[in-house]
C-alpha cells in the first residue's frame, strides 16, 4: 500500500496552514497480513521533523523520528523488527508492519511539524484474529458450535432454530472462545447448520443430529441387551451341564488292600474285571518281591516291585486279588 500525496490541494494547505491539524483513525487489520499506516499528505519539502509515536497494549512507548534537513533517523525504545518505514522517509513517511501480530494492537500517531503548521493523524489499529469454527453432535438431538480464540467475538447463529444457550471465554492476549450449545426436541429436525459471522468472514457448518435414544428402544434391546441375555443363559446352561456329568461319575469300591512284602519267589495270579493295561518284563528270578496297591484317583493299580536286578513291573487297572 502507498501512501496516496497531493501537492497540487492548495485549498487544503490554506485551510490547513498554521493550524494544528489532529485526524484520528480506527483501523482493524488481520492478523498475519501487511499494514500501512500513513501520515497527512503534505509537500515534504515543508517538512521539518516526522515523528511516529507508537503505544502498543501491553509494551512501552516506541518513538521514531526523522529529520527532513539532515536526514536523521532516530529510534527511541523500539525493538519489534517488524514495524519499519514503508519507504524512505522523504518520499513517503508511511509506516508499515509486517507481519502483523496480535501484540500489535495500540495506538499509532504521526506527528509532522512544518513550516505552515503541525499534522496529526492517529490510528487506533485493532488486530483481527479469524476464529476456529467446529461443530459437534451429542446426545439427546443437540449440537455444540464453537468459534474458538476470535478477534473480536464472532456471532453464531442456527437454522432451524433451537432451544439454545451461548457462552463465551476471554483469553489473557484478547481472544475470545464463543460457543453454543442448542437442542431440538422436534424429532422431524434430523440435519442443522451453524453459521458463524466475523470481520475475516462467514462460515457455515452442517451436520446431523444423533438420533434420540426413546426413538430406538427396540435397536437398543437387540444389539445389546439380547447378547447379554444369551451369554448368562449359556453359561447357566454349561454349569447345569458339568454339575449332572459329575454327578454321575461316581467312584467304584475300592477292595481293602494288605501290603504283601516276602523274601521268597512269590506267584501272584490276577483276575481283571476290567479292560487291562498290562507291561511285563520277564525275569530269571524274583526275590525281595514288594507288591503294593495304589489308589490314584478313580485308577486302581497294582504296582510289584523287586530289589533284584532282573525285575518285573506289571501295572493292571481295576484288578481283585485271587490269592
Amino acid at each position: 500500500m502507498v501512501c496516496p500525496w497531493r501537492t497540487s490541494d492548495l485549498w487544503l494547505l490554506l485551510i490547513l496552514t498554521v493550524f494544528l491539524v489532529a485526524v484520528n483513525t480506527s483501523l482493524t487489520v488481520l492478523m498475519g497480513t501487511k499494514a500501512v499506516l500513513c501520515c497527512h499528505p503534505i509537500p515534504l519539502t515543508n517538512v521539518v521533523l516526522i515523528t511516529w509515536e507508537i503505544i502498543p497494549r501491553d509494551r512501552p512507548i516506541c518513538k521514531i523520528s526523522y529529520k527532513g534537513g539532515t536526514n536523521e533517523i532516530t529510534k527511541n525504545n523500539c525493538t519489534d523488527e517488524r514495524i519499519t518505514w514503508a519507504s524512505r522517509p522523504d518520499v513517503n513517511p508511511g509506516l508499515q508492519i509486517h507481519p502483523v501480530a496480535l501484540s500489535h494492537d495500540g495506538y499509532y500517531r504521526c506527528q509532522m511539524a512544518a513550516s505552515n503548521g503541525n499534522f496529526d493523524h492517529g490510528y487506533r489499529l485493532q488486530v483481527s484474529v479469524c476464529p476456529e469454527v467446529t461443530l459437534s453432535p451429542v446426545k439427546n438431538r443437540t449440537a455444540v458450535c464453537k468459534a474458538v480464540a476470535g478477534k473480536p467475538a464472532a456471532q453464531v447463529s442456527w437454522a432451524p432454530v433451537g432451544d439454545c444457550v451461548t457462552e463465551q471465554e476471554h483469553w489473557d492476549n484478547g481472544t475470545v472462545t464463543v460457543w453454543s450449545t442448542c437442542r431440538w426436541p422436534d424429532s422431524n429436525v434430523s440435519a442443522v447448520t451453524c453459521s458463524v459471522s466475523h470481520l475475516c468472514g462467514n462460515k457455515s457448518l452442517s451436520q446431523n443430529l444423533l438420533p434420540d435414544p426413546k426413538g430406538t428402544s427396540h435397536e437398543y434391546i437387540l444389539y445389546i441387551i439380547f447378547p447379554i441375555l444369551l451369554v448368562v443363559i449359556g453359561t447357566i446352561w454349561f454349569l447345569i451341564c458339568i454339575y449332572r456329568k459329575c454327578k454321575l461319575q461316581k467312584p467304584e469300591a475300592t477292595p481293602a488292600v494288605e501290603e504283601v512284602r516276602s523274601t521268597k519267589k512269590t506267584k501272584i495270579k490276577t483276575r481283571t474285571i476290567k479292560k487291562e493295561y498290562l507291561q511285563t518284563f520277564k525275569p530269571h528270578s524274583l526275590k525281595n518281591i514288594t507288591a503294593q496297591f495304589l489308589i490314584c484317583g478313580n485308577i486302581h493299580v497294582l504296582v510289584e516291585k523287586c530289589k533284584h536286578s532282573d525285575s518285573t513291573i506289571t501295572i493292571v487297572k481295576y484288578i481283585h486279588f485271587l490269592n
